[in-house]
């Protein structure tokens, strides 16, 4: 006779979600409904580059018919032999994928559809983020059975850490042998915010029974009524004359991050690409990239755009969240920060930003930072990030403001004159937008990197001193150095192959 196999169970959750405690719920029902259990754990990594992950096997015979033999369960989890991969994000079900342990005749995947991005994603240089649809591809490629809906706002919904919701999908899925009202049972002998984690576990369940993700909060649904009302005569206009969906989440954006006149300001200036697109016959592809690169430039990072983030309630609720706070217990949230002469520039006026800067450049300024810690959750600490977060009614009048409208003016002309070579080319500048984020030393490197690649590349390409069929190619490989790299040293080296490529001397005379 062939021996009962265990049932296998791979938990992958992140740091501060509770991964122990629900392996400890369910080691504890599968104990107490009479199952012979155990289980393991492998910490994570350090700064978000990998889950902690748990391994539970489970033989669903119980003890009392075993007759005294006791069965001998795997410490680890093993490639092709895992039941049931559950992942509290998306990425982290990729990795469960990429390390063997999801089977297209076996495992049943599930994962929540919310990410946390790594911190390969967020270093980069462009945009690092992995694509979610086809991490939600690989999944249903590779597993028997998958189940994937947004743990993180069900969570949320139900005022409960995301490791109820994840105990109540595995429920849900009905291939253990512990009943239903013995894993709930479990969080109850816990004794730890029964109520919250019980109302977690049964949204889990009838989200893992329905299919289904849970609505979004009432206050969430009622912000974005109010934002559709505020821009809703602009969407229409552009509705008739720039059918994107692109465009459209453009003008919200903006007119958040501004008001409606800065998104209309956003649709003047693609009025001219739009113009370029259609008279060029490039269907639409470079009026809906310029539109995604040119409202991430207008909506850049400044000091009061990151003084709003410190205090967004959304941010503090998340926080008090992922520790585990009550909501009237009483937290430190604690920002460290390096301001120096520039980010205070920033603000000032631009002929009083300039004389401030030259000053600090003869001086020896440039480059000072004071070290800050401010703690945002306290009234002191709340009322300078908010001091900040109100100056958004002056940013026109900002140093940084006005800098960042010429260099996008700069930016639009150069697409302009390139599309009227190649519609090949003008994309590939419309890309090279990618290199310009963040702030700081970040934005330093980006647009130092993208002000080479234009005098070295794209202006060449201009005057005739590189074919455009081969600029085309060149400006892509400078970019794509530019970002693997952020230090530099990838692209000059590619600049310099460029320039000893070309059949004609790129330097002007």
């Amino acid at each position: 006779m062939t021996a009962p196999r265990p049932i296998s169970l791979l938990i992958a959750a992140l740091g501060g979600e509770g991964g122990g405690v629900l392996t400890n719920w369910i080691v504890a029902a599968a104990a107490e409904a009479g199952f012979p259990v155990q289980s393991t754990s492998i910490p994570g990594v350090a700064q978000r580059t990998g889950a902690t992950t748990y391994y539970i096997e489970i033989l669903p015979i119980r003890w009392t018919e075993l007759g005294g033999r006791r069965p001998v369960l795997a410490l680890t989890p093993g490639v092709c032999d895992i039941d049931i991969a559950i992942a509290s994000e998306l990425m982290e079900a990729g990795r469960v994928i990429a390390n063997g342990f999801v089977t297209s005749d076996r495992t049943l995947m599930i994962a929540s559809s919310s990410r946390f991005y790594a911190i390969g994603e967020k270093i980069a240089m462009g945009d690092g983020r992995y694509d979610q649809e086809q991490l939600t591809k690989a999944i249903a490629a590779n597993a028997h059975e998958h189940l994937i809906f947004d743990m993180e706002q069900v969570a949320k919904s139900a005022g409960a850490m995301i490791n109820a919701v994840m105990l109540g999908a595995i429920a849900g899925s009905g291939r253990l042998p512990i009943p239903t009202e013995a894993l709930e049972a479990a969080i109850s002998a816990d004794g730890k915010a029964v109520d919250a984690n019980v109302r977690g576990f049964r949204a889990g369940l009838a989200a893992a029974k329905n299919g289904t993700t849970a609505r979004r909060d009432d206050r969430s649904a009622k912000r974005a009524r109010k934002a559709e009302r505020t821009t809703a005569d602009l969407e229409a206009e552009v509705a008739a004359m720039m059918p994107s969906p692109i465009v459209v989440e453009g003008i919200r954006r903006l007119a958040a991050y501004q008001d409606v006149a800065y998104a209309e300001l956003y649709v003047e200036r693609l009025k001219t690409i739009r113009d370029l697109d259609a008279r060029l016959g490039a269907e639409s592809k470079l009026l809906t990239e310029t539109a995604r690169h040119l409202a991430v430039r207008m909506s850049f990072e400044d000091v009061i755009r990151v003084a709003q983030a410190k205090i967004d309630p959304q941010r503090v609720a998340r926080i008090k969240r992922d520790i585990g706070a009550k909501p009237d217990e009483p937290i430190a949230i604690v920002d460290f920060l390096k301001p120096g002469v520039e980010e205070f520039a920033q603000l000032l006026p631009p002929a009083l930003a300039r004389t401030l800067l030259a000053f600090a450049e003869r001086r020896g300024f440039i480059g000072w930072h004071r070290g800050m810690e401010i703690n945002s959750a306290s009234i002191s600490g709340f009322l300078q990030f908010w001091f900040l977060a109100k100056l958004k009614r002056r940013r026109r009048g900002t140093y940084r403001f006005h800098e960042e409208q010429l260099a996008i003016e700069n930016w639009l002309a150069l697409i302009a004159e390139a599309a009227e070579h190649s519609p090949a080319l003008a994309l590939e500048v419309v890309e090279c937008a990618r290199l310009i984020k963040g702030y700081g030393d970040t934005l330093k490197r980006g647009v130092h990197n993208f002000q080479a690649i234009e005098a070295r590349v794209i202006r060449p390409a201009l005057l005739g001193r590189i074919p455009s069929a081969r600029a085309v190619d060149a400006i892509a490989s400078a970019r794509t150095s530019a970002l693997v790299d952020p230090e530099g040293e990838s692209l000059a080296k590619c600049l310099a192959t460029i320039e000893q490529q070309s059949p004609l001397p790129l330097a002007a005379e």
